[in-house]
This record gives C-alpha cells, sequence and structure tokens, in this order.
C-alpha cells in the first residue's frame, strides 16, 4: 500500500477547474441507517438507505472580478444542483487517481470569517443534490 501526500487536488465546480483556490477538500460518503430490527432479534440489524454524501472545500477567497467569489456566490444564489468532481491529484484519470462525481446542491457559502492580519479564506459545504447517485471513475 502505498501512501499519499495531497498535494495537488483536483477539484471541479460546474465545469471549472477550482484547484488553484482551494486549501481543503472533503467528500463525504454516507448513507442513511434504516433499522431492520424485528421480534426476536438480539442486536439491531441495520441496512444501508439511501446515499447522503456531502462536498466541502475551504477556499483561498478572491474578491476581485473574475475571481472564484463571484462564480460561488452566483452558484449559492442559483440554488440548483451542480457537478463536483474531485481528484486526489491533476494527473490523469486511473486507477490510482480516481474521480469522484456528484451533482451537489450549493446550500452553504461562507465568503469570509477570518480575523484582522488572516488570509482571507472561504468554504462551502454542499449536500448531494441528485438522485442519481455517486459515480467513481478510473478510466
Amino acid at each position: 500500500m502505498a501512501s499519499q501526500i495531497l498535494r495537488d487536488a483536483r477539484i471541479e465546480i460546474n465545469s471549472v477547474v477550482e484547484s488553484a483556490y482551494g486549501n481543503q477538500v472533503s467528500l463525504d460518503l454516507a448513507k442513511e441507517e434504516q433499522d431492520d430490527t424485528a421480534f426476536g432479534d438480539q442486536a439491531r440489524p441495520m441496512l444501508a438507505g439511501l446515499e447522503t454524501p456531502q462536498f466541502s472545500a475551504g477556499i483561498n477567497q478572491d474578491f476581485a472580478s473574475g475571481g472564484i467569489d463571484g462564480r460561488l456566490f452566483a452558484l449559492w444564489s442559483a440554488g440548483t444542483p451542480v457537478t463536483v468532481k474531485v481528484r486526489p491529484s491533476s494527473a490523469a484519470i486511473g486507477a490510482s487517481n480516481p474521480e469522484y462525481v456528484g451533482t451537489f446542491t450549493p446550500t452553504q457559502y461562507s465568503p469570509f470569517g477570518n480575523s484582522v492580519g488572516d488570509a482571507a479564506k472561504a468554504s462551502i459545504r454542499w449536500p448531494y443534490g441528485s438522485g442519481t447517485g455517486m459515480a467513481r471513475n478510473v478510466a
């Protein structure tokens, strides 16, 4: 098993590669837990229900014209699901560099929240926004 250091993650939001602004990325893959307990059970069996993934990212903020703030604010304002693609590196998609693809709804955008003297940072946290499910591409 080869360990990796995340140095060059690729973040694509709504067909725009935003990696140059990114400083953190998280894709939490989850499914609802559905109770399948019946009379006579001695433990609580659970079934995996519907997917509930969540995408989040930390951003080095740029308020300038053409910067990331304008794009993220527009997506948040529209509130409609957008395609997000994430890979461990900007290298080609492959077995050791899979691309995760999903459709997420831009419901949370924090354009700033820093203290005096801090670098301007932003964050996004979006729930899954489509019934089609996540995909993992390796080719």
